[in-house]
């Protein structure tokens, strides 16, 4: 996958995670808790998903030329 492409994944799935952290503790701990990990895989699965319909909406236009896929 290209680099690009991932860092746009990583943002979406960041904005999507945010929107569940209640407090600042959930965003400062370090420590894996099975509901922050399941959040995050259920935003990256979301992320890839709104990415697919983006390039299925647009797979026919003229961007196509000037940005490659990997």
């Amino acid at each position: 996958m290209e680099e690009g492409r991932k860092r746009v994944l990583g943002i979406m799935a960041s904005i999507l995670v945010s929107r569940h952290l209640k407090t600042t503790e959930d965003l400062h701990d370090s420590r894996p808790s099975p509901r922050t990990e399941a959040l995050v895989g259920s935003a990256v699965q979301w992320a890839e998903r709104i990415m697919r319909r983006i390039d299925g909406t647009f797979a026919n236009s003229a961007d196509d030329k000037r940005w490659p896929r990997a």
